[in-house]
């Protein structure tokens, strides 16, 4: 499966200046055990807003960039070719940014979004969930507390 995880806001805010404009450490919890032990699929700009690789993951970059050779990290030239690195039989997680998110939201089967409950100002959008598309077919929502300033709800969405 191709599974698209992201934090959106009500807006489709995903960020500013290539970073997030929130903080919901259960949501980074969540990421982490979805994620663990599979294929993440990102942009360069995505993999350098980390401070080092992602734990227990196998990275695949997407980069127009000649002669970029992070260690440890798969380089490809397009999510094609990226999709192309990564095990047919096994979950591959597309993680961002947003032009990765516009062009693999065509090719992905399930959509596992974080909707964050608020606007934002941001300069990166995840592209529109159409319904006639994806259907939801689960919703977990938590309020706002002392380590969240925001409520969230975790969306999975299936296409139809």
């Amino acid at each position: 499966m191709i599974i698209i995880i992201a934090a959106v806001a009500e807006n489709n805010a995903l960020g500013k200046n290539n970073d997030l404009v929130w903080h919901l450490p259960d949501d980074f919890k969540r990421f982490k055990l979805l994620t663990s032990g599979h294929y993440i699929v990102m942009g360069r700009k995505t993999f350098e807003s980390f401070p080092k690789p992602l734990p227990n993951r196998t990275h695949v970059i997407i980069t127009r960039q000649k002669n970029y050779t992070p260690e440890g990290c798969l380089i490809a030239n397009t999510l094609q070719e990226a999709m192309h690195l990564c095990p047919k039989n096994e979950d591959t997680y597309i993680i961002g940014g947003g032009e990765i998110y516009n062009q693999s939201i065509g090719i992905a089967d399930i959509l596992e979004i974080t909707r964050v409950h608020d606007t934002f100002e941001a300069d990166t959008f995840f592209p529109e969930i159409v319904p006639t598309v994806w259907e939801l077919t689960n919703e977990e929502f938590h309020p706002k507390d002392d380590k969240h300033n925001y409520s969230f709800t975790y969306q999975t969405f299936h296409r139809k």
